[in-house]
Order: C-alpha cells, then sequence, then structure tokens
C-alpha cells in the first residue's frame, strides 16, 4: 500500500524535544514503513523521519503564531499537491481535511488530536462525511456526537526504544508543558506532601507558559523542587528510567497523553488524576495509581516503589506497541479505500501508481522540496 501521512508544520518529527503528536506520526511512519508499505511524511525540512520526506518549510514554524491558518493552509495546499495518486493520505492537520475535497479521486482519513469540544466537535461533524475520522481514545469518542467515527486506535511506540530504568534516582518526575492544565503546581504540591524531591522538565516557550511559570511555579521552586527547562530525547529517557514515579496530575480532558506510555516504558509508575484518557492508560495499583485530590495523590507516591516496573513496561507492549497501532491503522486504511468512490462511480484502484508526473519532468511545485526518492530535488522556502 503506498500511504502518504500529512503532520501539521508545527513541530519537527520526531520532535528534537517535546512534542507528543510529532513522536506518535514518526512512529507509526516508520511502523508502516518496516510491516512493508511505501510510507511518505509531509512534514517540515528539520525533520528525522527515516521514511521518504517531502515538506514546504525548511523547519518547523513552532506554535502560537498569529500567522498560523495562513501558514498552515500553505503547508496543507503543498502537501496535497504532492501526495495526489497515493493509496491513501492520513492528514493529521486541521485544515487539510476541508481542503481535501479539491482532490475527489483521493481517499483521505484524519486523526483528531484534541478534544471534541469548543468547536471542534462541529468542525469534525461537518467533514467527517466524506473524510472519517479516527479518535485516540474512548474518552475522547465519547464526546464525538454525530461524527463519523472510522476507530478509536491507541497511540503506540517501540518498547524497544526505550531503556528500562531501576527508579533509584530518589526523585518524582514531571515532563510535559508549562500550563495550569498539566498541573506543574500540583505536582509541586503532591510531591512535598510525599516527602519526595521533584524534577520538573518543561516545555516553556510560549508567552502563556512563560507567564505561568514566572507566577505560580517560580515561587514554588526550592532545593527539593527543581526546574531543568526543557528535556531533549536522550534527557527525557534518562530522567525517566531514574524516576521513582512519574507525576501527571492533569486538569483537564486530555485525550491520550503520550508521556505516560514513555515513563511506563521504562519501568516506571505512573500517578495521575481521574481526568483525560488517564484511567485508559494507567492500571490502577498494577501500572501505578489514579488519585482525585493532592492528598490522594501523594499517598499514591509512597506506594509508587512498591509496583513492579517490568510489569509497567509489559503493559505498553501488550496494549500500546507500535506493531498493534500500525495494524490497526492499516484496518482503517483497507476499509476506507475498500469503501471509496471515485467521482465517475468507479471503484478506487489500490494498484502500483506514482505521483502525477509531466513527461519528462515534474509537476511538484517549485517550491515544494522533492526528497531522493522521486525524481528530483527542489529546494524549499522557509518561512
Amino acid at each position: 500500500m503506498r500511504i502518504a501521512i500529512i503532520a501539521s508544520p508545527w513541530v519537527a518529527t520526531p520532535p528534537p524535544a517535546y512534542g507528543g503528536t510529532e513522536v506518535v506520526l514518526d512512529s507509526l511512519a516508520t511502523g508502516l514503513s518496516k510491516a512493508g508499505h511505501e510510507v511518505f511524511l509531509f512534514a517540515t525540512g528539520d525533520s528525522t523521519s527515516e521514511v521518504p520526506m517531502g515538506y514546504r518549510f525548511d523547519r518547523a514554524l513552532g506554535v502560537g503564531r498569529d500567522d498560523a491558518t495562513l501558514a498552515e493552509l500553505i503547508h496543507v495546499v503543498s502537501a496535497y499537491e504532492m501526495v495526489e495518486g497515493f493509496d491513501i493520505v492520513h492528514d493529521h492537520t486541521l485544515i487539510g481535511p476541508a481542503y481535501c475535497s479539491r482532490y475527489p479521486d483521493l481517499p483521505v482519513v484524519t486523526t483528531n488530536h484534541l478534544p471534541f469540544s469548543g468547536g471542534i466537535d462541529e468542525y469534525y461533524r461537518s467533514i467527517s462525511s466524506h473524510v472519517p475520522v479516527i479518535a485516540i481514545s474512548n474518552v475522547q469518542a465519547a464526546a464525538a456526537k454525530g461524527i463519523n467515527l472510522a476507530a478509536v486506535i491507541y497511540h503506540g511506540i517501540d518498547v524497544s526504544d526505550f531503556p528500562i530504568g531501576d527508579g533509584k534516582g530518589g526523585y518524582a518526575l514531571f515532563l510535559g508543558r508549562m500550563s495550569p492544565d498539566k498541573g506543574v503546581h500540583t505536582a509541586i504540591e503532591v510531591a512535598r506532601a510525599a516527602g519526595i524531591p521533584l524534577k520538573i522538565a518543561a516545555k516553556c516557550r510560549e508567552r502563556t507558559e512563560q507567564l505561568y511559570f514566572d507566577d505560580v511555579v517560580k515561587p514554588m521552586l526550592g532545593s527539593d523542587v527543581e526546574y531543568l527547562g526543557e528535556a531533549n530525547h536522550d534527557e527525557k529517557l534518562r530522567l525517566l528510567a531514574g524516576a521513582v514515579c512519574l507525576l501527571n496530575p492533569i486538569a483537564w480532558s486530555e485525550p491520550f497523553g503520550m508521556v505516560m506510555l514513555e515513563a511506563l516504558a521504562c519501568g516506571t509508575p505512573v500517578i495521575a488524576t481521574h481526568a483525560g484518557a488517564a484511567p485508559e492508560i494507567v492500571d490502577d495499583g498494577i501500572t501505578g495509581y489514579l488519585g482525585g485530590s493532592p492528598f490522594d495523590l501523594a499517598k499514591a507516591v509512597g506506594l509508587a516503589s512498591s509496583l513492579d516496573r517490568l510489569a509497567c513496561r509489559k503493559a505498553v507492549a501488550d496494549k500500546f506497541s507500535r506493531e498493534i497501532m500500525v495494524q490497526k491503522h492499516l484496518e482503517v486504511y483497507k476499509k476506507v479505500i475498500a469503501n471509496f468512490t471515485r467521482p465517475d462511480k468507479t471503484p478506487r484502484s489500490t494498484g502500483p501508481s506514482t505521483p502525477n508526473r509531466a513527461e519528462g519532468g515534474s509537476e511538484y511545485p517549485d517550491d515544494v522540496f522533492v526528497p531522493k526518492d522521486f525524481d528530483t530535488f527542489r529546494p524549499a522556502s522557509g518561512m
């Protein structure tokens, strides 16, 4: 099968530091390729995924831009000019599933990485009649009223990419984004109540993140609570492997939560609230604990070291492996293709094909980078 995956232009794939969605997209693209499929990833020029890639912007644009809508539209237009002719397109942008109607002969499926609320539900309800939507957890899917859901597919990772740790660093870890929704201040309160040092590794690049840090988190720091900045991949693995537990006291309905998978893969138990998809990831009393109050969470921290770290890792391999994620996506792709009807009412062919090219040349636009695996190189223009 020839599969095109379109990532957003905000963060490189995989991310050099924070970026859960981009970790998933790299895992999916790599897994599909290893399963014998031809995979093409449209991302940004600083992406380092192992599969063939194309891009419009030579570096990730970052979130919170004033021109975000225009930037994503430019990215999406360039992407669809390159992926026409693939058997299926898996679009992870917001604008793409609406724009793809310009390519009526192209089967497209999309994944929503956000809650189905705040207008996002209305948007997906409007496009899901022609673009099936994949949800990433049952709690997220429960809010998808009137939306054509193709499946609920959990994120997956390759457990072998994560070292099993002994948890003997003597600290609890918060790993994520500097936001009240992520509960950094609560993690500090919980760690102090439990009498354990806390290390905080968090992205703090956006204005709102910096304000929250300055006003709330920074005054709470001390000899027992250390802010390390944003951790890169290697630092993240080291911190997770040495942590007694991951503190994840989220205060919003997070659709998934990749950091919990990464912690468990390292054998590190997760202490989390009941919010969002945490109850679908954490097996209470086996791979961590779920609590409703800081007192409950602090009590759980004291019990974390008694949990079997190998059982934590096994839970990821059994339920959240890359192989399971890949297989479930392939099932959706095949179903979407089988049910797809061309505008002339003929079934979609999945035979060998190549992206549209003119005889003796290329139809790709001059400002879109074309990788080695295609017919020519073209420079990308940054923004």
